[in-house]
């Protein structure tokens, strides 16, 4: 049965009843239609003094092509909290259509473990992202306009780039202004996808509106002949824009097949932006359950990293324990297992990619000194053998563990991981981070080259430098440091996944988010906007004969 199956075949229940399980009062619960509702920030303000419930990261080891269940993982570990008796609450990023559309489908687990509705988080779910890329545009729309009112500003060259949520490779690069009208100015331009728009990174680091508009103020768009930045404050777009966003900020309540709280939030990708839900959500959530289970994009080398460097940094929160997802056709292809073959029994290819898992729990325990459990997401195919063999490999290494069958059997499938995140989230954990602030920008990439990639060192092309010199001239050799890299490897190669020799890392771009408060650091051939695979997922999605959605996956 396909996913969308399973979930529609469920009965949910009114969004008021999950909001009640939550003990959020009704004003403060906005529905839009009956299974998903938005809840008003002023509850923040009310829920202030309550102490903060446990964090629970849910992470994983580099993935194969088609990802290796985070999610399923983290709403099976909720509604798995939720039977050992636990008021436990998710808090994920929102799907972007790109990947609902290109290569990876739907983004709300699978299986028995599932948030729902699901057609409609994977689709235009309440509008956020649309009020994302309305205001990215809108700010674009405003210097052309100002361009095309006489520069006051004196824009010499423009940085700010459009967006749009969908894989569409044709925009990278892209002319406008050519109509030939009267003082319209032509001029090269480009697309990014939305997940990793300036506008999504600072949507989710925000910490209220308030905060939210400063962010918006502060972004460069361009600069001068004289290389003085121009901000969207300078603009006067900052107002315009906080008010696009204004509802979008408040955060979205929905449910898991079990009844579970879910707060699906914000979605920058974690290959391209740094890959977590926001602030705002997790601090809610944080607030309203005992338990929270939140998610980082892709392995840990981007997801965790990110989540840790930045976003707990950002936030002052730190995870009292995290999951570690592995599974082992993932084992198989970082063993060098063709995407073809992964399916087939292998315990030598489960072996060699076995490092892989253990670089992450490294880093996680060592670099960051966390608590790890891994949770093995078991797959139909993979046989007893297989099963046995990464067992016997996670005791030599004193790694805790979890077989977990929660797409199967749902949260019954995940009550084993559950228990043992109770206990070991009762220790205590000190967060330590990759790299320190006041560090140099270079300084700061190679602690996350050497540390965390494991790579040898770091390679600039002549442009990247040019651009670290230029930000720290500005004075934001501060920031905190956003790497773009292939999701596939701990190396920027995608082909490298056994990471046998040593390995640099190669910087090809850097670009400054001053809204943000990051530093963007592009690697090898990362692009930030995606394009479609050969047979793109687009061509499977329908409606059946009953106006039913098939084919999301």
């Amino acid at each position: 049965m396909e996913d969308v199956e399973i979930a529609r075949n469920t009965k949910l229940k009114n969004i008021y009843e999950i909001a009640k399980i939550l003990e959020i009062p009704e004003e403060d619960v906005e529905p839009y239609g009956k299974y998903k509702a938005k809840i008003s920030l002023k509850l923040m303000e009310k829920e202030k003094n309550k102490k903060d419930g446990k964090l629970i990261l849910v992470t994983a080891i580099n993935p194969t092509p088609l990802g290796e269940g985070k999610t399923t993982i983290s709403i099976g570990l909720a509604d798995g909290l939720r039977k050992i008796g636990k008021k436990s609450i998710l808090a994920l990023r929102e799907p972007s259509l790109g990947p609902v559309f290109g290569i990876k489908g739907g983004a709300t687990g699978g299986g028995h473990s599932q948030i729902a509705p699901m057609e409609d988080i994977n689709l235009h779910f309440t509008g956020d992202i649309h009020a994302i890329t309305s205001a990215n545009n809108l700010l674009s729309a405003l210097i052309d306009n100002h361009m095309y009112f006489g520069n006051e500003l004196g824009f010499d060259r423009i940085t700010w780039k459009r967006c749009v949520d969908l894989n569409d490779r044709q925009l990278r690069k892209v002319e406008t202004g050519l109509s030939g009208e009267k003082k319209i100015v032509p001029r090269e331009d480009g697309f990014d996808i939305s997940v990793a728009s300036e506008i999504m990174a600072i949507f989710c680091l925000a910490t209220d509106i308030k905060d939210l508009k400063r962010r918006i103020g502060n972004i460069i768009v361009g600069y001068t002949k004289e290389n003085k930045p121009i901000t969207a404050r300078d603009l006067k777009a900052d107002g315009a824009l906080t008010v696009l966003l204004k509802d979008a900020m408040n955060p979205n309540l929905v449910q898991t097949l079990e009844h579970t709280p879910a707060i699906v939030h914000g979605g920058p990708f974690a290959n391209i932006a740094h890959g977590c839900n926001s602030i705002i959500a997790t601090k809610m959530a944080l607030k309203l359950g005992e338990y929270v289970v939140t998610e980082a994009g892709f392995g840990a080398d981007l997801g965790a990293e990110k989540f840790l460097d930045i976003k707990c940094r950002k936030a002052q929160i730190k995870p009292d324990a995290v999951v570690c997802v592995a599974t082992i056709k993932a084992l198989k292809y970082n063993g060098g297992v063709p995407k073809e073959e992964i399916k087939n029994e292998n315990v030598d290819a489960l072996k060699k990619g076995f490092k892989n898992l253990l670089k992450h729990v490294d880093n996680l325990r060592n670099v960051y000194g966390l608590n790890v459990v891994v949770g093995i997401n078991k797959y139909n195919h993979d046989t007893p053998k297989e099963i046995e063999c990464l067992e016997e490999l996670l005791r030599e290494n004193n790694i805790e563990f979890s077989l977990v069958e929660s797409w199967e059997k749902g949260g019954e499938g995940a009550t084993n991981l559950a228990e043992k995140i109770v206990k070991i989230s009762e220790k205590e954990t000190i967060l330590n981070y990759a790299y320190q602030l006041d560090d140099s920008i270079e300084n700061k990439i190679l602690d996350i080259a050497t540390k965390i990639y494991g790579a040898r060192g770091v390679q600039y092309t002549e442009n990247a430098q040019e651009k670290i010199k230029e930000i720290e001239k500005l004075g934001y050799s501060n920031f905190s440091i956003c790497i773009a890299k292939t999701q596939y490897s701990l190396s920027d190669d995608p082909k490298n996944l056994e990471c046998a020799k040593p390995y640099d890392i190669h910087v090809e771009d850097v670009i400054l988010k001053t809204g943000a408060e990051f530093v963007v650091v592009i690697t090898g051939k990362i692009m930030t906007m995606p394009g479609l695979p050969k047979v793109p997922a687009a061509e499977q999605i329908d409606l059946d004969e009953n106006g039913n959605i098939v084919g999301i996956f």
